[in-house]
């Protein structure tokens, strides 16, 4: 919470015109109507109401002092972060030669009368490269792989699986160089022979060789019915694809391995049977960020004075990794000026800038008096006249960019031989930028953290100051982990939330990236001995069934998504709970604060029944119903397919 601003004068206007009532039975006893309908008492009301507007801007001032205060510590709200996705671009046909998606390349939404477009923009440039399938070749589970040209298959067919398929079967296609970050055509016409699956949902995994180990791909979709008929598989390929050697021959690997049904789920009986296939490259898979590229802006020229500051033409400015670097010019060349934390302990001649990236603005080195009357410097001083350019930086940022996959699918750029593009994952780590109220409450945890971390708040506090697509942490402290020195820390990414206000539990995994970086805040940070763990929260799945009676003349199909919307929101973990802010964590839930969610909607008459089922969302079942459910320290609900059934009000 925030330091305690004291009122320095308490008093209203209520209570101000009752003072004065109180003073004119002391100094004019003869004026005994002190009615509202009496003209001196509305002189009295006016006057009151305008000493209460002078005492409404004095209890200000100890607010203000604060926000000062907090400047003098260096707190400055925090700049919008920006949400990150991997963008596929689309060639219309494949082609002989490199087509290059290059950086800077902007995809957006579809732009609607209400809503505007949401650009992103893509930091490397990329390439889709030609490729074919040059090698094809099968692997029984545990056993060296058979390989052979792909433009002769023997007999013209060849076995994906052995006789009695089993799992960790694999079929083998070699292309002939890598495919990392791009998208993979194969097709494949394929016999009626592999029995007993189900062409909707075979028991087929497809994965990329990485020279070491076997990496799933992205299956954008499957048209041969579990290698049943003929059609094309479309795979965009990991980064980490590479070329390898296996059954003596060195190619891009890719397979299609057989893997364990579940419970009652049918699988091969019999081999599938491959008669021909070939492998083009449709696709390349860019890395793009929620901002626009600003480049080659002047600031002005240097006035060759300490603690110069120069505002950019736009903000806020997203922090994307890149360094932000002021050009000075300084004579025949240009001189480089590097962004730094803070100029406190700077040399009289090093070159470094600060960036407020909430207001746009650059600072250069100060200098301070000393007492003796000197002129102590804390970094260099451009010379008077010199221009500044900034040579890049980006803008943008905020919630809007945590998008749901499938959503960026416009090219605003033109580039030859693309013609669609699409992010496969959704867009994370986008937050809005902190307000003043949230850095006033920021303030007091960081006197009490000063960089570093000894008890759980100090760990929940450098997460958040790490990176704002934390949305919620949690830590475990070492005397309730279970193990000695063992801290973990449970962290909840920022992700996009549905329009029927669902998420996918995929989306609530925190990216390689965004450990990395919350790793790079704690370890040095840390108590000696402690043992630092980043973790997912174990996300428990629930579903929910319920019987509703409407009121009369309420829309039944209304209530139900009302319904549907209150449990998906209540049982979230960014936003769920009593009051708004994500489930507590280990907190158990009982099947009748569901009664109050369900009954407190606009329309329900009453709340017939509610049923709670322990759910896997991985495997698609649900255990039995039960009135409670309890979890673990480390747990949050993750809503399943819930269910709501609405009869019709008389």
């Amino acid at each position: 919470m925030t330091l305690p601003a004291p009122r320095l004068d308490d008093r209203r206007f209520q209570d101000l015109v009752d003072d004065a009532k109180r003073f004119i039975a002391v100094s004019c006893p003869e004026w005994t109507d002190h009615n509202v309908s009496d003209p001196g008492v509305t002189l009295l009301e006016a006057f009151a109401q305008m000493v209460d507007e002078l005492l409404y801007r004095l209890n200000r001032v100890p607010d203000r002092l604060y926000v000062e205060f907090l400047n003098l510590l260096g707190v400055s709200p925090h700049p919008p972060a920006a949400a990150t996705t991997d963008i596929v671009f689309w060639l219309t046909a494949p082609r002989p030669h490199d087509v290059t998606i290059p950086g800077g390349t902007e995809a957006a939404t579809r732009r609607t009368e209400d809503r505007p477009a949401v650009v992103f923009t893509t930091t490397d440039a990329t390439s889709v490269r030609p490729r074919r399938l040059t090698h094809i070749g099968s692997q029984p589970a545990d056993a060296e792989p058979a390989v052979r040209s792909a433009s002769r298959l023997g007999d013209g067919r060849l076995d994906a699986f052995s006789p009695n398929p089993a799992v960790g079967d694999g079929l083998l296609f070699g292309l002939n160089d890598a495919a990392g970050a791009m998208a993979v055509r194969l097709t494949l016409d394929c016999a009626v022979r592999g029995v007993g699956v189900d062409p909707l949902a075979p028991t087929l995994r497809w994965e990329a060789y990485t020279g070491s180990d076997w990496t799933a791909c992205d299956v954008v979709s499957d048209g041969t019915g579990g290698l049943n008929q003929a059609g094309e598989v479309l795979l965009v390929v990991p980064r980490s694809h590479a070329a390898a050697t296996l059954g003596g021959v060195r190619a891009g690997w890719l397979r299609c391995r057989l893997i364990e049904a579940d419970s009652g789920a049918p699988t091969y009986s019999a081999s599938p049977v491959v008669r021909s296939a070939s492998a083009d490259a449709v696709g390349a898979v860019a890395p793009a960020v929620h901002a626009t590229t600003v480049a080659d802006e002047v600031l002005g020229l240097s006035e060759g004075v300490p603690g110069q500051q120069f505002p950019l033409a736009a903000h806020p400015v997203v922090a994307d990794g890149t360094e932000f670097i002021v050009e000075v010019g300084a004579g025949a060349g240009w001189e480089s000026w590097r962004e730094t934390d803070t100029f406190a302990g700077l040399d009289a001649g090093e070159r470094r800038i600060t960036v407020d990236r909430s207001s746009g603005t650059v600072r250069f080195p100060p200098a301070v008096r000393e007492p003796d009357g000197s002129l102590r410097a804390f970094g260099a001083v451009p010379p008077k006249g010199a221009p500044l350019v900034v040579r890049r930086y980006r803008i943008g940022g905020g919630l809007v960019g945590n998008l749901s996959a499938g959503s960026l699918v416009v090219v605003r750029s033109g580039i030859p031989f693309v013609g669609r593009c699409e992010n496969r994952a959704a867009a994370t780590g986008g937050a809005d930028g902190e307000t003043v109220e949230e850095a006033k409450v920021r303030g007091p945890l960081i006197l009490r953290t000063r960089d570093r971390a000894v008890t759980p708040e100090d760990y929940e506090q450098l997460v958040r100051r790490s990176t704002p697509g934390v949305a919620r942490v949690h830590c475990i402290p070492a005397s309730e982990s279970g193990a000695s020195g063992e801290v973990r820390v449970l962290v909840v990414p920022r992700v996009a939330i549905g329009e029927d206000g669902r998420r996918e539990l995929a989306d609530l995994q925190p990216s390689a990236e965004l450990l990395t970086q919350i790793r790079d805040e704690l370890e040095p940070r840390r108590s000696a001995g402690a043992r630092v763990l980043l973790r997912t929260p174990d996300y428990r799945g629930v579903t929910v069934v319920a019987s509703l009676a409407a009121r009369p003349r309420v829309a039944v199909a209304s209530l139900r998504t009302a319904a549907l919307q209150a449990l998906y929101r209540y049982l979230d973990p960014l936003t769920g709970g009593a009051d708004g802010t994500g489930w507590p964590f280990g907190r158990p839930l009982s099947a009748g604060e569901l009664h109050a969610v369900l009954h407190n909607l606009t329309g329900t008459e009453l709340v017939d029944e509610v049923l709670l089922f322990p759910a896997d969302p991985d495997k698609g079942t649900r255990g039995e119903p039960t009135q409670r459910l309890e979890w673990g320290a480390e747990s949050v609900p993750f809503s399943y397919e819930h269910r709501v059934r609405v009869t019709a009000g008389v």
